[in-house]
């Protein structure tokens, strides 16, 4: 159990990545400072340009994963002091170069939880962590039940357990042996890294998902970030310019040309419905409904819904002439990226959201899996990617085994989940514990998820985040029955919500009674999905971390 405060390791984030050398008796040692935590450890015996690296040890294993091009070993760490982190082993007979190679990518959701911002496990349930957690940010813990962490736990900030959400008892803050989390790894937590960036030149993570402005270029900064123009399928909602009282969609495919992004295509073709009517859509995009509203109970509001049926999707795209004629299968051109915006007028009680149904089978796209974007608030109704058309129906459903799924991500505002008992008509009902009939069933989703949360703004009941365990969030009544939400996943928290911005409110039933509650939780069974650490299997549009400049070598020469 490595609980103890002291064994974590703190480290100035301005640290330079250097090696140093230590022989004693028949043992080499290798020493590199904690600020390098995330770089592989690699040798060669050759400084000719045409020898190769050989990866010998890390920090975790995702490193190696994704420095695939390099062979040999991937020991882990031997051990932490208080000079940083070191690999052991026996004098060679032979001298040797060392250098510490940062990862060649290493993508978002290789992290079973990465947020920028602060990260609190605090309060959760009996959670058990077996990937890599990083905070640009500090990470909070504390809890009454159970928080076993598997894996490396980072952060630019500190670790420690202070007291939220109205509570005074539960654990002591300045006493980590009450804290009820076993930190696993060697080192236990690593404090005060420089942070981790997607890109060296703004931390607007909300750019991945906004719509660009006119005229920028979709090559360049920050153009060539945005799923909007790395999507083959852009689908937008307007108020219909005619004011016929039904909506206009815009809805562009475009492909790839000469190694741009497709958001370059100088010849994309548009689809273009004034007076959407349903009778239209019917016709034209069956997949896609505007006419559904329910009441996010948390928001106060009235969504106005943007709801796609993926299984028509799916019908659609590989049976429209259009599409086919633009994105042609046969050439393994694709429709990976998904991008919906719902841009309609609205009142202040009402919320323009993109809303996921029949996803239980997304579209597999020759194996490169299927990724949605929206700068909405999204919600997933139903089981989401729990079937191939080669598996049985929900073979994936209820288990963490993520055999019969595609690669796949949720890109949006804010996510909130949606079980397959949700009912549109009962969602304006008053939630109270008890009373409501909107009682959750089972649901599984297998995504990576980047999305925003309100953060915690003061130390009350009524300023909590609701944890990591309440990122993505819930409407219904999931304890009578007990219902399981599985979400075999990878948890990145990148922005504050800027469309969905209610404060967390504690469910039904906490001590002491919240003011109006809007969800019982569910039995969680959250994991890192296995195939995000594999680099075949990484889903459409994961943003990559960006990493300084690899440190210089050190030689042994014995």
């Amino acid at each position: 159990m490595l609980w103890l405060a002291s064994a974590g390791l703190t480290v100035s984030a301005q640290t330079p990545p250097t090696l140093r050398f230590v022989s004693s008796n028949s043992i080499a040692r290798l020493y590199w400072p904690t600020n390098a935590y995330y770089y592989l450890l690699q040798s060669t015996t050759n400084l000719a340009a045409t020898n190769a690296w050989v990866n010998e040890a890390c920090a975790s294993m995702p490193i190696v994963l994704f420095s695939s091009k390099y062979s040999g070993g991937s020991a882990l760490l031997s051990g932490a002091t208080t000079n940083g982190l070191f690999f052991a082993q026996p004098k060679l007979a032979i001298p040797k170069f060392y250098r510490l190679k940062t990862p060649d990518w290493l993508p978002l959701c290789s992290f079973a939880v990465f947020y920028d911002g602060a990260l609190e496990f605090s309060e959760c349930p009996t959670t058990i962590v077996n990937g890599m957690v990083h905070a640009n940010g500090s990470i909070y813990v504390g809890t009454i039940a159970a928080l076993i962490l598997n894996a490396s736990v980072t952060c630019t900030g500190t670790v420690s357990a202070p007291f939220v959400d109205g509570l005074s008892t539960g654990w002591t803050p300045a006493n980590p042996a009450t804290w009820n989390v076993t930190f696993y790894n060697n080192p236990a937590f690593v404090t005060n890294l420089s942070p981790m960036p997607l890109w060296p030149f703004t931390n607007n993570y909300h750019t991945l998902i906004d719509i660009p402005p006119a005229g920028e270029n979709p090559n360049t900064f920050p153009g060539d970030v945005r799923l909007y123009n790395q999507a083959q399928i852009v689908l937008v909602v307007t108020n219909d310019v005619s004011g016929s009282g039904n909506p206009t969609v815009l809805l562009t495919l475009q492909s790839s040309m000469n190694g741009s992004l497709p958001g370059a295509d100088p010849t994309p073709s548009i689809l273009f419905f004034t007076n959407a009517s349903s009778a239209s859509l019917n016709t034209n995009l069956p997949f896609l409904s505007l006419t559904n509203q329910f009441y996010d109970q948390r928001e106060y509001k009235t969504n106005l819904v943007t709801q796609i049926d993926i299984a028509w999707f799916a019908n659609w795209f590989q049976t429209n002439a259009i599409v086919q004629g633009k994105l042609p299968a046969a050439s393994g051109i694709y429709p990976t990226i998904l991008f919906v915006a719902d841009r309609r007028n609205h009142q202040t009680l009402q919320l323009p959201v993109v809303r996921l149904t029949d996803g239980a089978q997304l579209p597999s796209n020759g194996g490169l899996g299927f990724s949605v974007a929206t700068p909405n608030p999204l919600y997933v109704w139903g089981n989401y990617n729990v079937q191939t058309a080669t598996s049985a129906a929900n073979a994936s459903a209820g288990t963490t085994n993520t055999t019969n799924t595609v690669p796949a991500a949720l890109f949006c505002d804010a996510l909130t989940v949606l079980s397959p008992n949700w009912t549109d008509s009962q969602s304006f009902v008053t939630y109270h514990e008890g009373v409501t009939s909107l009682e959750a069933a089972n649901e599984t989703i297998n995504a990576a998820i980047f999305a925003g949360n309100m953060p915690t703004t003061d130390t009350t009941a009524t300023g909590f985040s609701g944890g990591v365990h309440n990122f993505p969030r819930l409407l219904e009544d999931w304890s009578t029955p007990s219902a399981s939400l599985y979400l075999n996943t990878s948890l990145c928290r990148l922005w504050t919500s800027q469309m969905a911005t209610n404060q967390f409110r504690n469910p039904a039933g906490f001590s002491p009674i919240p003011v109006n509650p809007y969800f019982n939780p569910p039995t969680r069974h959250y994991t890192l999905d296995p195939n995000f650490l594999n680099p075949s299997k990484i889903p459409p549009g994961v943003p990559i971390l960006s990493f300084g400049t690899n440190a210089p070598y050190v030689f042994q020469n014995n």
